[in-house]
């Protein structure tokens, strides 16, 4: 699978383990889907980029909230 296209793969999976959660952490993102932290990062990034997730530092990990969408 290209690089780009296994990146998207995993925000979607990110995306679809957030939807029903109002906040989660990246660490708890990362053991559920069982993925690297470059690419759960990398995937996050993307999410961000969309508009679809706000990451803010929470001690080592990182907060993930879904952005209600219109």
């Amino acid at each position: 699978m290209p690089f780009k296209e296994n990146i998207d793969n995993v925000a979607a999976r990110i995306y679809d383990f957030i939807k029903d959660k109002p906040e989660t952490t990246s660490w708890q993102i990362k053991l559920a889907l069982n993925i690297s932290s470059s690419v759960m990062f990398l995937a996050l990034g993307v999410l961000m980029q969309n508009g679809k997730i706000t990451v803010d530092p929470d001690g080592i990990n990182y907060k993930i909230a879904k952005i209600p969408q219109q």
